[in-house]
């Protein structure tokens, strides 16, 4: 059984038992946090599609930790103008694992 679920505005295919990264969410380690944004559900074939989400589904999740991903190096440069800027940013992510998936 899988679904197809928004969250932190982003859709993810997720399965019970997987663990996944998502922009940073506003919970404590070790909460459990409840998304009913599902926009696809598959159990063993049978296909349920929502208009855009399906009514009475959702996916419990349980928070893990909260991580920061590698740093990504952001440099702009304007040729034989002297100019030069270098930036960098490292995005925060919490990772969660799918507890269950409830139609």
């Amino acid at each position: 059984m899988f679904a197809i679920v928004s969250i932190a505005g982003q859709q993810f295919k997720v399965e019970e038992g997987q663990q996944i990264f998502v922009h940073r969410l506003a919970a404590n380690v070790g909460d459990s946090v409840s998304f009913d944004a599902v926009h696809l559900l598959d159990n063993d074939g049978k296909v349920t599609i929502g208009t855009p989400n399906i009514s009475g589904a959702s996916v419990s999740t349980s928070v893990l930790d909260h991580v920061k991903g590698d740093k990504v190096i952001v440099f702009h440069k304007k040729r034989r103008k002297g100019y030069r800027k270098k930036n960098g940013h490292r995005q925060s992510f919490t990772k969660i694992k799918i507890e269950s998936i409830k139609a």
